[in-house]
């Protein structure tokens, strides 16, 4: 039995519906299905709770020992990053002394912040770790002056009055020219090689098999997924699954190394 471990939302289980209901053939490997938020994630994989599992590119910092980074079913691309939201029209260096709210301290959004917050010498008076999807929430009550907001929030924070004073993603491109590397799947080492080849090659065609049947997935997504609307799953799927899904390729392996470089520096 094989621990696998992937997030609800849409690009996840897009990824994964096919082997989460057995579409494909698993060639022997038995899963036992873990769907959680990424932060909950990322700490499975810290305690070595979990086989194979999604993780944000910033936790994979502290995982190098134990896991390898598989080089399909990524979440890397451009113009896809996580944003900062507010009530009010801030401009970037008004977010001195303000609340923010994250996803989770591990989280490749919350690392692109405090880079981006080194890099402006912006200093917030407190970093307030939640689950992804009660940010907008949070920054629309005023119970945090800020929200660094991921995945399907990205499409519908407007819907609530907000404005966005950062696009992480996009400052990220510009400094460095590549794509962002949010969230990848890893594999214990323990697992072998021949294993993890295996498993490799059946997210693969995991994501093959929903790119041939997308209708067929979509109820799956909505089981799951934090925001209902078909519109914002589509444009969330679009956004996410693209080639460096299918394989990270040379240019997503230098997008991870400059990432995990700098995450190195950030806590030295």
């Amino acid at each position: 039995m094989v621990s696998l471990g992937f997030s609800p939302c849409p690009n996840d289980t897009f990824i994964f519906y096919a082997l989460a209901n057995k579409k494909i053939d698993t060639e022997g490997i038995d899963l036992n299905l873990f769907i959680e938020d990424i932060e909950t994630l990322n700490h499975l994989a810290m305690t070595k709770e979990i086989d194979v599992t999604k993780i944000s590119c910033h936790a994979f910092c502290y995982l190098q020992d134990d896991y390898r980074f598989l080089r399909t079913g990524g979440a890397l691309g451009r113009g896809c990053g996580p944003l900062v939201v507010a009530r009010r029209a801030y401009k970037p260096a008004d977010l001195n002394n303000k609340k923010i709210a994250i996803p989770g301290s591990l989280t490749t959004a919350s690392l692109l912040l405090n880079l981006f917050s080194s890099a402006l010498s912006i200093r917030p008076s407190s970093l307030v770790a939640m689950p992804f999807y009660k940010i907008i929430q949070s920054v629309s009550s005023g119970k945090v002056d800020a929200g660094l907001i991921i995945h399907e929030s990205r499409f519908t924070y407007s819907e609530y009055g907000l404005k966005q004073i950062i696009d992480l993603g996009q400052w990220w491109e510009q400094e460095t020219g590549l794509p962002i590397p949010l969230g990848g799947i890893i594999a214990k080492k323990s697992l072998g090689q021949i294993t993890t080849r295996r498993i490799e090659n059946l997210i693969r065609l995991s994501i093959k098999y929903s790119l041939l049947h997308r209708e067929e997935v979509i109820p799956f997504i909505k089981r799951y997924s934090q925001e209902l609307a078909e519109d914002a799953i589509n444009k969330h799927i679009a956004l996410y699954i693209n080639d460096y899904t299918l394989d990270i390729g040379n240019e997503g392996e230098s997008a991870l190394n400059e990432l995990l470089r700098r995450a190195r520096n950030e806590d030295q």
